[in-house]
């Protein structure tokens, strides 16, 4: 029997209560500028400071403020997108280009005694 009475509903998809009463917070739209220039906005509350960047959801590029504080982000986004360090640079510092060299020819040579290889 108890089976019969949930016939016909999703439990927890939907919400039987209605609407009335319910009073939405303010919000407004807030704009969004990517580098390819694509525009997007995002609804916050009226009271809440938005973020400088965020992500488009539709083409998942970043996207800045349009003012002075997003221009600012954008600026320091990019320089530590350039300025980030990759394994060759880490291994370059703490090696010479010659040292690299020597170490490469030494682990080939060891390879090679391994397999029996002509050297």
């Amino acid at each position: 029997m108890a089976d019969r009475t949930l016939r016909g509903t999703r439990i927890g998809a939907t919400s039987l209560q209605g609407e009335e009463g319910v009073e939405l917070s303010p919000r407004r739209a807030v704009e969004y500028l990517t580098d390819r220039g694509l525009r997007f906005s995002v609804l916050f509350d009226a009271d809440a400071e938005p973020p400088v960047e965020w992500v488009d959801q539709k083409s998942g590029e970043v996207g800045f403020l349009d003012d002075e504080a997003g221009r600012a982000a954008r600026a320091e986004f990019e320089e530590k997108e350039s300025s980030q360090r990759t394994p060759w640079d880490m291994l370059i510092e703490r090696r010479s280009r010659e040292e690299l060299e020597e170490l490469l020819e030494e682990r080939l040579q060891l390879l090679r005694a391994r397999r029996g290889g002509k050297g």
